[in-house]
């Protein structure tokens, strides 16, 4: 067992899932994530999980893999493979397999400070969503952004796009919300924010550069430039800078240069920036490369 997955003891109003049980089941564990304002965690369970806590955060994620059960609000419910989870803050809950091969899932924890200030209406009350479990795919991809990539800790931009994104898709999930109408997009601000992505790409880009170069601020900036260029800025990003690591790696940049002169954390974030995207790694995207270049030549 690494250092990062461990096992945990606790009780009563949490930040994030506990277990007080006496020696998890064999091959229990919890793996954290790296470090951040937001809390998230791989874990994995057979048998009985946790017994009946609350937290003071939502906890939101998705099952991996098994049956996931728990009681919530007086009511079972049974999370499958690709389901996501909504717990809302101060609810009980327990936690246990819903069949003897145990199951593996993906959480975060927003305080809700976080979540009201990333809302569309931020004089609405806090979205509730009515079901515990659900196979939302608009949650899912919010929830993507944050729990794909354990290993590196998020990005300024990658944060308020997860909490922007995650706000709306509570809010869609929560009948008694305000329905929201779209503003027109502010052109000029989103394609502001454009160029300067574009010029900062190999850097860390922090929010409030954008807030400051277009005059709105983050959230607002967020659902404006996804209106327009259908997508996110922080996904806009990673974009430019993975076009920046095919560049580097045609002239024969090795993979660690590359990653560095693109902006990544390291070639590891490279890459499984750059598999996402592409369906496979530098490395082979290299070798297609190399043997492409030789094909034409042996043409020539």
């Amino acid at each position: 067992m690494t250092k990062d997955m461990h096992r945990v003891s606790g009780s009563g109003l949490e930040r994030s899932c506990t277990s007080d049980r006496e020696g998890l089941p064999p091959g229990g564990w919890i793996r954290n994530g790296a470090p951040g304002r937001i809390e998230r965690i791989e874990a994995y369970f057979s048998g009985h999980a946790y017994d009946p806590h609350r937290h003071d955060t939502y906890a939101v994620g998705f099952t991996l893999n098994g049956v996931q059960r728990f009681d919530y609000r007086g009511q079972p419910a049974t999370s499958l493979t690709g389901d996501t989870i909504v717990i809302h803050p101060d609810e009980l809950h327990d936690g246990r397999a819903g069949d003897t091969s145990g199951f593996r899932y993906r959480m975060a924890y927003i305080e809700p400070a976080l979540l009201r200030a990333a809302m569309a209406d931020p004089t609405a009350p806090l979205p509730f969503a009515t079901d515990a479990v659900m196979a939302d795919p608009w949650l899912m991809r919010a929830l993507c952004l944050a729990l794909d990539d354990l290993d590196t800790t998020m990005e300024d931009l990658q944060e308020h796009q997860f909490l922007a994104d995650l706000a709306d898709a509570l809010a869609g999930r929560d009948p008694s919300q305000p329905v929201q109408r779209r503003a027109k997009p502010c052109l000029r601000s989103v394609e502001r924010a454009r160029a300067l992505l574009d010029e900062m790409a190999g850097e860390t880009v922090h929010s409030e550069a954008l807030e400051g170069e277009t005059g709105l601020d983050r959230f607002t900036l967020s659902r404006h430039f996804r209106a327009v260029f259908g997508t996110s800025p922080y996904r806009y990003l990673t974009m430019r800078r993975l076009d920046h690591v095919r560049r580097a790696i045609r002239r024969g940049t090795s993979l660690a240069e590359a990653a560095g002169e693109a902006g990544f954390a390291d070639q590891s974030h490279m890459t499984r920036q750059f598999r996402k995207a592409y369906g496979l790694s530098p490395g082979a995207w290299r070798t297609l490369q190399s043997r492409g270049q030789t094909t034409g030549e042996n043409k020539s």
